[in-house]
């Protein structure tokens, strides 16, 4: 079953995404999706025992999507099995990731892209060992197979050899010559004209738009010229506060949290040290449980006392209520107690604007030309 179109979520990103920061985003968004970083479906199997470290998650959390990434058919079905316990709400194949430790070690991330018939028999495999919907987050292209007929080829081929109905698509295409992930997410131009285009050729499944939308109104933007759903990245993880606590709101119509940052840090707080060494010693250490904390002042008065501040404590706070008796007195009580203040539906527009403008002929599967050749 699809989701209900016009949703928002939060996208899956290696080293930054894990059960520390999606606890903090809960806090701020009720209704966001979230996603893991991804677990390779290997890690999985071969921690069979040790799972908790690596798919646990409290309630709090839903809705989540655990992202998976792999390329043996065997490993990505147990791996799946292994996580219907856990009840995730969707699981996600990684499509899109241009890293070299990924794309470059056991041909997945989005080398898979260049394999559509693959990535459908791995789709299948993993929708009938899942007790729930399946999607795949992909990029536009890879290298010079960049064409919008090629990326159709491999949604076209991908949803006929499984029931994956739900694409998230990076709209830019990925460089595997020796670029880094971070030149890749902006080197490539971005093309958000290949995915509307999406929109009108596939009717019947669901898009995500995904790449370079950085605020609340980039976000209504893509809504207003049709996005089914819109995912961001690095700019929910730097900007939390303003970016994702407007999203209950201007996304799904709910009141917001009401919550002020202080009362989010006193309930993160709860959070971070019951989990400190939950593992064994220093797994996860406070260092990381801090970590997504950071940004939470993005551009406020006292932001860059508040880093200097946190960077010193971290060598020697042993708990986060420690951790942010040190370094609150940074930020100012405006600051700390203010609730976030509604924002104007302006701005951010023009590129999906012009995008409508430049979308590529419609798409003919190869065997719509054959028989018409």
């Amino acid at each position: 079953m699809l989701r209900l179109f016009s949703f928002s979520s939060v996208a899956p990103m290696m080293d930054w995404t894990d059960n520390h920061y999606r606890t903090l985003a809960r806090l701020i968004t009720r209704h966001a999706w979230l996603y893991t970083e991804m677990v390779v479906a290997e890690t999985i199997v071969h921690q069979k025992d040790n799972l908790d470290r690596f798919l646990a998650f409290s309630q709090e959390q839903h809705p989540i999507v655990l992202q998976i990434g792999g390329s043996n058919l065997e490993n990505l079905a147990k791996a799946t099995e292994l996580a219907n316990i856990y009840g995730y709400d969707e699981i996600n194949l990684n499509c899109g990731c241009p890293s070299g430790k990924v794309a470059g070690h056991g041909c997945f991330g989005v080398q898979l892209m260049l394999s559509p018939k693959f990535v459908g028999d791995a789709m299948r495999a993993i929708a009938a060992n899942s007790d729930v919907p399946v999607s795949v987050k992909c990029r536009i292209g890879v290298d010079d197979h960049d064409s919008y007929n090629e990326l159709c080829d491999f949604i076209y081929t991908v949803s006929s050899r499984s029931s994956t109905r739900h694409f998230i698509i990076h709209s830019r295409k990925a460089l595997l010559n020796g670029i880094s992930p971070a030149e890749n997410r902006k080197i490539p131009p971005l093309k958000y004209e290949y995915y509307f285009a999406l929109l009108r050729d596939f009717p019947e499944l669901q898009f995500t738009i995904n790449g370079g939308i950085n605020c609340i109104n980039e976000v209504d933007a893509a809504r207003r010229q049709g996005a089914h759903g819109v995912m961001t990245g690095r700019a929910a993880y730097n900007s939390p506060w303003s970016l994702l606590g407007h999203v209950d709101s201007r996304v799904y119509g709910e009141l917001r949290t009401g919550l002020s940052r202080r009362q989010i840090l006193e309930q993160y707080q709860i959070y971070g040290d019951s989990v400190i060494g939950k593992y064994g010693p220093n797994k996860p250490n406070i260092r990381q449980v801090v970590k997504p904390l950071l940004n939470m002042f993005h551009s406020e008065p006292g932001n860059g006392l508040w880093k200097r501040k946190a960077d010193a404590a971290l060598h020697h706070c042993a708990t986060i209520k420690s951790f942010l008796e040190e370094t609150l007195q940074a930020i100012p009580d405006a600051v700390l107690d203010s609730t976030l203040p509604e924002t104007k539906t302006s701005g951010g527009t023009d590129v999906f604007t012009d995008a409508i403008f430049l979308l590529p002929p419609p798409y003919k599967s190869r065997e719509h030309q054959v028989l018409c050749a």
